[in-house]
């Protein structure tokens, strides 16, 4: 079986946790497609998202509709059933505080202002050069 390493995100940042690759080899010894052989298979953030939104919603599901056969006391109950619009309302409240954390940190970057402005100057005086006006 094939081993991975973890790779980093540009930039920095976390590990990726989706980084799943398939062995080169079936589970006794046999080759695998040439076609599939050697490639890796990776689970995008949206598939992420959506594989847990459907865990949490058919466990939710399964306890509200009594599919189970458990009987819920009466107060676990009347917090089961708005549990997805809570859910809703704080993945709203988490996305909008990450929006506004990340604008009020943002960092200016004048060197690279600089350096681009510099570039664009150039690139008028060899255009003008070439015979075009502004």
């Amino acid at each position: 079986m094939r081993t991975t390493t973890p790779r980093r995100r540009r930039g920095g940042g976390a590990w990726l946790v989706n980084d799943f690759r398939t062995p080169t080899s079936g589970p006794l010894g046999e080759e695998e497609d040439a076609g599939t052989r050697g490639k890796a298979v990776t689970m995008t953030k949206l598939a992420q998202w959506l594989w847990g939104l459907a865990l949490l919603g058919s466990t939710w599901a399964a306890l509200t509709m009594g599919a189970l056969g458990l009987e819920l006391p009466s107060s676990c109950r009347e917090v089961l059933w708005p549990l997805p619009a809570y859910l809703l309302v704080s993945a709203g409240c988490y996305a909008l505080g990450t929006v506004g954390y990340r604008v009020a940190t943002f960092h200016d970057c004048e060197d690279a202002a600089r350096e681009l402005q510099s570039q664009i100057q150039e690139a008028r005086a060899d255009l003008a050069l070439r015979g075009l006006r502004f």
